[in-house]
């Protein structure tokens, strides 16, 4: 079994900047429980509530575009994170994760569409107060006081395409690196399931950090099934709001990203 002390180079404390609530749980909860049971401190960031969300058919459906899905979503993803074990956690825009001396925030979903190319393009109608709307200092001041303030020593979030192209995932992925780049701390791109399988054998060329969450399996599918708005479980399947089907993986995937 891999020693997840010996993950991300040894380091304790890596922060994890994830843009709605479920992204940390699907991407990232096995490695999130790993360290947590082990004592390496993982800290989350979640930067919005998800308000955006769509909301998988049945009796919470009626949740869609009402305020009350961010309350529920908020709930969800603290049931999960009970389930990862993961004890530390902020929503960005509300202390620890909140700028000195500003009023605590709210940053909203930026919401989505699907391009004609498959991966999910910016809205046109985004409100005011979403992620990608306010100026961009707002958030990154913010997480860089989450980060100073938790002692982070590396970061981990999104590619430079956000994953799927989401917009928050892309300004996550922006925000979290300049806020490594600020501190001179390592940073760590997720990488997807399809890319840890094909870029496997070739770390000479392309290293990627392999972690074989198994022994955490049922920790992730326990707190996937807490994201009851957002996706169901059946056997050894995510299955999104749209339909489709993901694979739960025991291998999540990590690229480090040179000058952080």
């Amino acid at each position: 079994m891999q020693d997840p002390s010996e993950w991300f180079g040894g380091r304790a404390r890596v922060m994890f900047v994830h843009a709605h609530p479920d992204d940390e749980t699907i991407m990232t909860g096995g490695t999130l429980a790993a360290l947590a049971e082990t004592g390496r401190e993982p800290l989350l960031v979640t930067l919005t509530r998800g308000e955006q969300g769509e909301v998988v058919p049945g009796p919470l459906a009626a949740l869609a575009g009402t305020h009350g899905l961010a309350i529920v979503r908020q709930n969800e993803l603290k049931t999960a994170l009970g389930m990862l074990g993961v004890e530390r956690h902020a929503f960005l825009g509300v202390d620890p994760a909140r700028a000195e001396g500003l009023s605590p925030a709210i940053y909203e979903d930026s919401g989505m569409s699907w391009g004609p190319d498959g991966r999910a393009t910016a809205v046109p109608d985004a409100g005011p107060d979403a992620l990608t709307s306010v100026p961009a200092i707002e958030p990154l001041n913010d997480l860089l006081a989450a980060a100073y303030r938790s002692g982070a020593r590396g970061i981990v979030s999104y590619d430079d395409g956000g994953g799927y192209g989401h917009p928050d995932h892309v300004l996550s992925h922006r925000l979290a690196r300049a806020v490594a780049r600020a501190l001179e701390i390592p940073f760590w791109e997720i990488v997807s399931g399809s890319e840890i399988a094909e870029t496997e054998g070739t770390a000479a060329l392309d290293p990627v950090e392999r972690h074989d969450v198994s022994p955490w399996l049922e920790r992730k599918v326990a707190a996937l099934r807490a994201h009851g708005t957002q996706l169901t479980v059946d056997g050894g399947d995510i299955v999104h709001v749209g339909g489709q089907r993901e694979p739960i993986s025991c291998l999540e995937g990590f690229r480090e990203q040179p000058g952080g």
